[in-house]
């Protein structure tokens, strides 16, 4: 179960191949988490760099949003960022995925979550093979993001999606009647023999993924929510304010 917590709005600028599209939305995302993660544990505020963010021990700083920030505008174009709307719409975009990577943090902390060696490899194997030759080493050297730090915030990122995995895992599943809800829309092809339990199997792998997707979205809500709850979010509202120039959206 992979949950990609960067959430790129419809401004962002995607080179076109599906395939591609994905493993470069799953880079920028690592590429964000390595700019807010670098902050993320019990930090000293070297420097005079306040908090902007803190859920227990996790914390992440005003310049760690700064820097995320800055990877983010990376999928937009620039007259998207010229556009007040877009421009404060991403910051809370940020803003929300920090405080939820904070949770989960806070989260595999407490329940002892563990990334191997042979894990991180196995994923960054997965993360490259898609791009063309080179492409992925000139991604990391365009965003000044060393593969050596890029390879352990991704190791991080594992735990976060070890953490969604394991708790919401249990509480997912599809019964019959949601399969039969969505079939519907997978039904009128003219098929028969092999062709037809082919295309049937086929189906049935689709609408099981649909109802799967769609229970673990809705799960996945609930539970945040729960956990926010658990390991409450604190906001440097001033630091807020000077960096984006508003208050009056944050709840």
């Amino acid at each position: 179960m992979k949950i990609y917590l960067l959430r790129l709005g419809s401004d962002c600028q995607i080179p076109t191949s599906p395939r591609i599209c994905g493993r470069l939305c799953d880079l920028l995302s690592v590429l964000l988490a390595a700019c807010l993660l670098a902050g993320c544990v019990e930090s000293d505020f070297r420097h005079g760099n306040e908090y902007l963010i803190r859920a227990g021990k996790s914390v992440v700083t005003v310049l760690d949003f700064k820097n995320a920030f800055e990877i983010a505008k990376i999928a937009y174009s620039p007259e998207a960022m010229r556009d007040p709307d877009t421009s404060g719409s991403l910051h809370l975009q940020i803003l929300k995925q920090m405080s939820e990577r904070l949770i989960l943090l806070e989260r595999a902390r407490e329940i002892h979550i563990r990334i191997s060696d042979s894990e991180v490899e196995a994923a960054i194997a997965d993360i490259k093979s898609d791009y063309p030759e080179g492409e992925f080493e000139n991604t990391l050297l365009e965003s000044a993001i060393s593969y050596v730090f890029w390879k352990k915030e991704l190791k991080i990122r594992l735990i976060m999606e070890k953490v969604v995995a394991r708790e919401l895992g249990k509480r997912i599943s599809a019964t019959s009647e949601d399969m039969t809800a969505l079939s519907g829309e997978h039904d009128g092809a003219d098929n028969s023999g092999s062709d037809a339990r082919e295309h049937s199997e086929g189906v049935n792998e689709r609408v099981k993924k649909q109802v799967y997707r769609k229970k673990t979205e809705e799960a996945y809500q609930l539970w945040i929510k729960e956990l926010q709850d658990k390991y409450p979010i604190e906001i440097n509202r001033g630091q807020w304010e000077k960096i984006t120039g508003f208050t009056d959206k944050l709840k």
